[in-house]
C-alpha cells in the first residue's frame, strides 16, 4: 500500500486540472463527478493507508512509513526530496481532509448546481485537497510549507469566488494578506531549523532536538516563528479577523476551509513539531495564553451575532483557541482530538446553515428566520446533533474532546482551566441561541421566503445525516480511563509523541477529580442551554437591530470589540498615508522629479546648442578660426 501513497495527492490535482480546462465544455453532471470521484478515491487509498498503520500499531510497532518521489533541491549542504510520511498522525489527517472533504464535495454538487462557475468551483476545491494533502503528507518542512502557502492561495480564490462583490473580494485580499504574515515566520523558521540542524527532514530533525537542553534559545526563537505561522493559518490572536469576514465565500467554503482543514493547519504542524515546543516551555505558555485568550474573545463576540454564518465563524475561532490551550498545556494528543470532532461537528453545523440559507432564499439573518422545524426537519435535527456535540453535553464527541483538553489545563493551572470552563459555558449559550433562533418561535421571513421553504435535496441531505452519526458517536475512539475506556487515540499516536513524553512525564489525574470536572462542565453546559431556551424561546426574544440598548458589553460583542476598526486605525490608516506620502513626494517629486528634470534639461539645451547648427560657411569657418586659435593659446602656455 505504501507504493500507491503518491496517487493520494494526484488524484485531486488531476481533477483540478480537468475541471479547469475543461470548465467550459464538460456538463455539470461530469464536472460532479469528476471533482467527487477523485477525491473518493483519494479517501479510499486513505483507508488503505490508515489500515496499514492501524495494523503496524496493533502489532506494537511505530508504523512510521515513508516514501521518496525524487530528490528535489541539492546545493551544497542543502538536500532537499520529495518525500512523503505516513505514521499515525498523518493517517488520520488523510481520513479527516478526504474524508470530509468527499461529502463537502456531494453537498457542493446541490448547494452550486445554479452558479454559473460550477466547473471553475470544483476545480479550485480539488486544488485546495491537493495543497492540503501535500501540507499533511510531507516528510519535511519544505514540502509543508508548500501546502501551507497552496491552500493560502485557495482560501483567496474560494473566498473571493463570487468576486464581482468588491465585498466578497475585500473579504479574499484580508485573507490573504493576514496570512502572508504569518507564512513570514514560517519561511525564517525553515531558515533557523536548516541552520541549526543542518536538515530539514522531520526524521532528522526531532531525534537530534530531542539531545537539546530544556529551554534552549534557540529552540524557543523557531518555536516562536512557527507558532506566529500558526496564528495566522489558524486565526488566533492577533491575526484572527480574517476567517469571519472569510464567510463571503460560499458555504461550502466554510464548512471545507475553515471548519475542517485549512484552519486546522496550524494545529497539525504543532503537533507534528510537538518535541521543540516541549523543549521550549516559554513558548507553550504563550501558545496556552494566546489560546485561551481567542478562545474567550471570540465566544464573547459570538454571542450578539445575527448572521447565522459569523456566530459559526467566531465558534470557530474560539474553538481553534481551546485546541492551542491544549497544545499549550502539553495535551497534545487531546488538542488533536478535538480537531478531529470539531472537523465532525462543525463541517456538520456549516453545512446545516447552508441547508437553512439555501431554503431563505440566501437570508443569513436569524432574526428573519425562526420556526424552520417543520420545514427542515432533516437540517433541525442533524443541526441539534451538531449543536450538543460543539456545546460539550455527554455522551456526544464534543464532550470528551474538550473534557480532556479542560483536565490537562486543570492539572497544568487551574486559571486556565477557569478561563476555559467560562469558554464553555459562552459556547453552549451562544450554539443553543442559533439553534433556537433559527428554528423555533414563528416565521419572521418574508411571505415569498415563507413560500419557498422547503427542506434540501439528498445531495445535501446526506452528507449532512453522515456528519451527524460522526458527531454523535466520534468521541468514543478515546474515551478516558475514568469512564471505562482506554485512551485508544493517544494509544495509537504514542509513537508521535514519545519524545515529548519522555521529557515530560505521563499525565495523569484521580478518577474522583475527573468525574467531578466531568460533572460541572456537563451541568453547566445544559443549564447555559436552558438559559438560551427560556430568552429565545420561552419569552420569544429578538435581538435588537443593533444590541446597543443592552448596554455596553453587548454593545462592545455587537461591535466584535472594535479590534478590526482598531487595526484600521493604527495598521491600515498609518500605511496609506505612508503610501501616498511615498508617492507623492518621494516618487512624483524626488524620483520622477529628477528623471524628467533631466529629460526637460537635455531638451532646454539642445535647443541652444541646435542655434550653432546655422548652415553658414561663413559662421563655420569663423568657427575653426576660434578653435585653432585657442588650440594654439593652450599649447603656448601649457608649455
Amino acid at each position: 500500500m505504501i507504493e500507491l501513497i503518491w496517487l493520494i495527492p494526484l488524484l485531486p490535482l488531476v481533477g483540478f486540472l480537468v475541471n479547469g480546462l475543461g470548465r467550459n465544455v464538460l456538463p455539470k453532471s461530469l464536472v460532479g463527478i469528476i471533482g467527487s470521484g477523485v477525491v473518493l478515491g483519494a479517501f479510499l487509498l486513505s483507508c488503505g493507508v490508515f489500515s496499514m498503520v492501524y495494523s503496524a500499531r496493533q502489532a506494537g510497532e511505530a508504523a512510521t512509513f515513508t516514501q521518496l518521489i525524487f530528490d528535489w533541491i541539492s546545493a551544497g549542504n542543502l538536500h532537499v526530496s520529495l518525500s512523503f510520511l505516513v505514521d499515525p498522525l498523518s493517517a488520520i489527517m488523510l481520513l479527516i481532509v478526504t474524508g470530509i472533504g468527499f461529502l463537502i464535495h456531494i453537498y457542493s454538487t446541490g448547494y452550486m448546481k445554479h452558479d454559473p462557475g460550477f466547473a471553475k468551483f470544483f476545480a479550485f476545491l480539488n486544488l485546495f485537497i491537493f495543497f492540503m494533502l501535500l501540507l499533511v503528507l510531507g516528510s519535511n518542512y519544505i514540502v509543508m510549507f508548500i501546502g501551507w502557502e497552496g491552500v493560502g492561495l485557495c482560501s483567496y480564490l474560494l473566498i473571493g469566488f463570487w468576486f464581482k462583490n468588491s465585498a466578497y473580494a475585500s473579504a479574499a485580499k484580508k485573507a490573504f494578506v493576514m496570512n502572508r504574515i504569518g507564512d513570514l515566520g514560517f519561511l525564517i523558521a525553515v531558515f533557523l531549523i536548516f541552520s541549526t540542524f543542518g536538515t530539514l527532514e522531520f526524521a532528522g530533525v526531532f531525534p537530534e532536538a530531542a539531545t537539546m537542553p530544556m529551554g534552549d534559545t534557540t529552540l524557543m526563537l523557531i518555536t516562536l516563528l512557527l507558532f506566529i505561522a500558526a496564528t495566522g493559518k489558524s486565526a488566533q490572536i492577533p491575526l484572527f479577523t480574517w476567517l469571519p469576514d472569510a464567510m463571503a465565500g460560499p458555504t461550502p467554503v466554510s464548512a471545507l476551509i475553515h471548519a475542517a482543514t485549512m484552519v486546522t493547519a496550524g494545529i497539525y504542524m504543532i503537533a507534528r513539531s510537538n518535541i521543540l515546543f516541549t523543549l521550549s516551555p516559554i513558548t507553550l505558555q504563550v501558545v496556552a495564553a494566546i489560546g485561551i485568550c481567542t478562545a474567550l474573545l471570540a465566544a464573547a463576540i459570538a454571542i450578539t451575532q445575527n448572521d447565522i454564518k459569523k456566530v459559526l465563524a467566531y465558534s470557530t475561532v474560539s474553538q481553534l483557541g481551546y485546541m492551542f490551550l491544549g497544545l499549550g498545556v502539553g495535551a497534545f494528543t487531546g488538542a488533536f482530538f478535538h480537531v478531529l470532532t470539531h472537523a465532525f461537528f462543525k463541517a456538520l453545523l456549516f453545512l446545516g446553515a447552508g441547508s437553512v440559507i439555501h431554503a431563505m432564499s440566501n437570508e443569513q439573518d436569524m432574526r428573519s428566520m425562526g420556526g424552520l422545524k417543520k420545514q427542515l426537519p432533516i437540517t433541525y435535527l442533524t443541526m441539534l446533533i451538531g449543536t450538543i456535540a460543539i456545546a460539550g453535553i455527554p455522551p456526544l464527541s464534543g464532550f470528551f474532546s474538550k473534557d480532556e483538553i479542560l483536565a490537562h489545563a486543570f492539572a497544568d493551572n487551574k486559571l486556565l482551566w477557569m478561563l476555559g470552563f467560562i469558554g464553555a459555558l459562552f459556547t453552549a449559550f451562544y450554539m443553543f441561541r442559533m439553534l433556537f433562533l433559527t428554528f423555533f418561535g414563528r416565521f419572521r421571513g418574508t411571505a415569498e421566503q415563507a413560500s419557498h421553504l422547503h427542506e434540501s435535496p439528498a445531495s445535501m441531505t446526506v452528507p449532512l445525516i453522515i456528519l451527524a452519526v460522526l458527531a454523535a458517536i466520534g468521541g468514543f475512539i478515546n474515551v478516558p480511563s475514568a469512564l471505562g475506556g482506554g485512551h485508544a487515540l493517544a494509544d495509537f499516536l504514542s509513537p508521535v509523541f514519545a519524545d515529548s513524553v519522555a521529557q515530560t512525564g505521563t499525565f495523569h489525574l484521580d478518577h474522583s477529580t475527573e468525574y467531578i470536572l466531568m460533572g460541572v462542565s456537563s451541568l453547566a453546559a445544559v443549564f447555559m442551554a436552558v438559559v438560551a431556551y427560556r430568552q429565545y424561546v420561552s419569552k420569544a426574544t429578538i435581538p435588537a437591530a443593533d444590541e446597543v440598548s443592552r448596554g455596553l458589553l453587548a454593545r462592545l460583542s455587537y461591535r466584535k470589540f472594535y479590534v478590526d476598526e482598531v487595526y484600521d486605525a493604527l495598521i491600515v490608516r498609518p500605511l496609506n498615508a505612508l503610501s501616498v506620502f511615498l508617492h507623492r513626494v518621494v516618487d512624483k517629486s524626488g524620483i520622477d522629479g529628477v528623471v524628467n528634470g533631466l529629460a526637460r534639461s537635455v531638451g532646454e539645451s539642445g535647443k541652444g546648442i541646435r542655434l550653432l547648427q546655422s548652415g553658414n560657411v561663413g559662421f563655420y569657418i569663423f568657427m575653426m578660426v576660434i578653435a585653432a586659435v585657442v588650440l594654439l593659446a593652450y599649447g603656448i602656455f601649457n608649455g
